[in-house]
């Protein structure tokens, strides 16, 4: 499928004696955004380094592209879908800084600059985000920050930029956090609110742990894991190292600041159940109907941009079932089937933790693979789900109000509620 890198959060939780035990996110960056998951396009993963726009005036990295990927964006629903952020990534500057210093666009890839391209994206009601690097150069060999922190974020601020995507490449290790908050306090000076998406941890991971709550206080949302591929493999090994680091990322994500596992329907859905930022990076203007219909999928976007901002937990990991609570007391549940071969495998839904939000009875609703309002169920509901190889189930599940258990207490056996079936 073409998702490519739906840059998305981690994991859902569930049971209140896991939430008890994680405790209240670390304060968040106080820049007002990020409040919920960030949706938007970026360049890197389809379009990666392409600077050959004689050869390929189409997919080269040029304001040409982007400015037809913020149209794309509003002809095609993705604005309205909640996409907002057209980001361009590695390989816009010049080789050089200019006289001043300062960090300048390739004149022949971007001949009216970057404040122009941001004009553009904001009359489309977009808004745009640029990257740079911490050290003293980007991972494709342009300049980076380091020693420029003030100078880039005003630059930046000048500019209109929206968002700061800071890498981590050609800095040594021991000063990434000295690095990151030092950008994060020029970007504050400068008085624009720029969303700031850190790489901190990614880069430090292979030294020592992290400090999640400096980073949480510094960033809007961070990469702990390498880049995603256009592969099962690629996507599969950062679920298995949010899983394994849960107890550690979970704790530091909610509104204002976000783990971000970085960019099919198992993806969609689990980066949705992580309260993942949703970074597209694909070719908007030729993608297949079912992955637009998927990345545009309301339902599972609802789930992403869920307000009570809780990142979720694995909880059984047989089958791998990923849960995160909801607003209201509801709950999403992610059903994955871990084997790559044969045919469907069906797991019994109450053998989720989650499931215990059924007592006495609840309302079930399939997001995925098809959407399927599933009626009302209780503890012992029969009910099994059935998943394809490395395929997934997304469920969220709604106890009933006071007034339709009353009803479900009085009528204990073949009954309707609202022309809903219980399943007894």
């Amino acid at each position: 499928m073409d998702l490519r890198n739906l840059s998305w959060h981690y994991i859902a939780v569930c049971l209140l004696a896991v939430l008890g035990s994680v405790g209240p996110a670390a304060d968040a960056l106080n820049n007002g955004l990020a409040l919920t998951p960030t949706m938007g396009w970026l360049h890197w993963e389809r379009f990666m380094c392409n600077i050959d726009c004689d050869r390929e005036p189409d997919n080269c990295i040029s304001e040409r592209l982007f400015m037809q990927m913020a149209d794309v964006m509003v002809k095609e629903g993705w604005k309205e879908a909640g996409y907002e952020y057209v980001c361009i990534d590695d390989c816009w500057p010049s080789r050089q800084r200019d006289a001043q210093g300062r960090l300048q666009a390739d004149p022949r890839r971007f001949p009216r600059g970057i404040k122009k391209l941001a004009d553009y994206v904001h009359s489309k009601g977009l808004k745009l985000g640029i990257y740079a690097d911490v050290g003293k150069s980007t991972c494709a060999g342009y300049p980076g920050s380091l020693g420029y922190y003030e100078t880039d974020a005003q630059t930046f601020a000048d500019w209109g930029v929206d968002l700061l995507k800071f890498d981590g490449c050609f800095m040594d290790w021991n000063l990434l956090g000295e690095g990151y908050m030092n950008m994060s306090k020029a970007l504050t000076k400068t008085g624009r609110s720029i969303l700031f998406s850190c790489e901190w941890p990614l880069y430090e991971w292979p030294f020592q742990k992290p400090n999640y709550t400096a980073i949480r206080e510094t960033c809007n949302h961070w990469r702990n894991s390498a880049d995603v591929y256009d592969s099962w493999s690629s996507v599969k090994s950062i679920f298995e190292w949010a899983a394994s680091h849960q107890d550690i990322i979970v704790p530091s994500a909610g509104p204002g600041g976000w783990n971000d596992p970085d960019m099919q329907e198992s993806q969609m859905a689990l980066w949705a159940i992580m309260a993942a930022p949703l970074f597209m990076s694909n070719d908007l203007r030729d993608i297949c109907p079912r992955s637009k219909k998927l990345l545009q999928n309301r339902h599972i976007i609802a789930i992403n941009q869920d307000p009570l901002g809780k990142q979720g937990y694995l909880t059984v990991d047989s089958f791998e079932v990923w849960e995160r609570p909801l607003m209201r007391n509801r709950l999403a549940i992610a059903v994955l089937n871990k084997q790559e071969i044969g045919g469907p495998r069906g797991f019994a839904i109450r053998a989720a933790p989650g499931w215990k939000l059924c007592d006495p009875l609840c309302e079930v609703t399939q997001i995925l693979p098809k959407y399927k309002e599933l009626g009302f169920h209780t503890p012992k509901s029969p009910m099994v789900v059935s998943a394809n190889p490395s395929g997934t189930v997304l469920l969220t599940i709604t106890p009933l109000s006071s007034d339709l258990t009353g009803l479900y207490k009085l009528h204990r056996q073949d009954i309707f509620v609202k022309n809903k079936h219980i399943v007894l």
